[in-house]
């Protein structure tokens, strides 16, 4: 019988999973790791915001995450600097900024360890159901507006030609974006969010033929990643957020090395 504690980390974990499955094969599609990491490292300016003002952290983690999502919209169409620039000045501010900010908040029970590596053992029976509540309501989101998305992620051109508003699916996918570092934070901390988004998408890359396929592979990646990481944690007793990329790293690398193992044992 496992452990309470044990069990909820799971069902967390397996969750987060299910939400980063479909969202991290859009990113691995549209190339925009570096704008998860830009989101996840805002995080912390949203925690500091949560405090100060007493209100709930991830609604502010949101708000924040939002916020820096809107900067980079209007920036990039500004046109005075290069996509990656953008990303780099708001990525390291925003990290910067939050680190600053939690200093002065030394007195209050925030540990920077859980917020940059996350505290999967600790989280409570409601922080479990808000990851499946929450992420319903965001996968419901994501399956309405999937095909004008994918549409703008294979031909921006084709995009703008048959959509009034070719980019209002990109606007809702970065709040979705958003809405899952908030989920996430908790469970891996600010800087594995982006891992747990990009890993087992882009293992599954490896093993599919087409874009629905791929999300089903990459949400059983992610599963097993957590399970493993789990259970590697409590046998080695390392750090289980950090040990469940671990965990999906190595389903990564096994997925490269196996059609070359294959190989060899047939030539043998």
């Amino acid at each position: 019988m496992l452990d309470d504690f044990i069990a909820r980390a799971l069902l967390a974990g397996i969750g987060l999973a299910i939400i980063a499955g479909p969202l991290g094969c859009f990113i691995i599609w549209r190339r925009m790791a570096y704008f998860g990491d830009t989101l996840a490292h805002s995080a912390l300016l949203g925690v500091v915001a949560g405090i100060f003002l007493d209100i709930n952290i991830t609604l502010t983690v949101f708000v924040v995450s939002a916020v820096i999502s809107c900067l980079m919209i209007l920036l990039r169409r500004s046109g005075t600097l290069s996509s990656d620039a953008i990303l780099g000045l708001l990525s390291h501010s925003g990290l910067a900024l939050g680190l600053v900010a939690i200093s002065f908040l030394s007195q209050s029970n925030v540990s920077l360890n859980s917020l940059l590596f996350g505290d999967i053992l600790g989280v409570s029976k409601q922080d479990v159901g808000i990851i499946y509540i929450g992420g319903t309501v965001l996968l419901i989101i994501l399956v309405l507006i999937w095909r004008p998305l994918f549409a703008a992620t294979v031909s921006q051109e084709l995009s703008e030609a048959e959509m009034k508003n070719p980019n209002l699916p990109e606007i809702i996918f970065m709040l979705l974006m958003a809405a899952v570092i908030a989920l996430a934070m908790k469970i891996v901390g600010v800087l594995l969010i982006t891992a747990m988004l990009i890993v087992p998408a882009a293992t599954a890359r490896k093993f599919s033929v087409a874009p629905e396929q791929m999300v089903v592979i990459s949400i059983l990646i992610g599963i097993l990643s957590v399970s493993g990481g789990v259970a590697g944690s409590l046998q080695f007793d390392t750090p289980t957020a950090p040990t469940i990329v671990v965990a999906s790293l190595i389903l990564f690398i096994l997925s490269r090395l196996s059609p070359r193992m294959l190989r060899a044992k047939r030539n043998k």
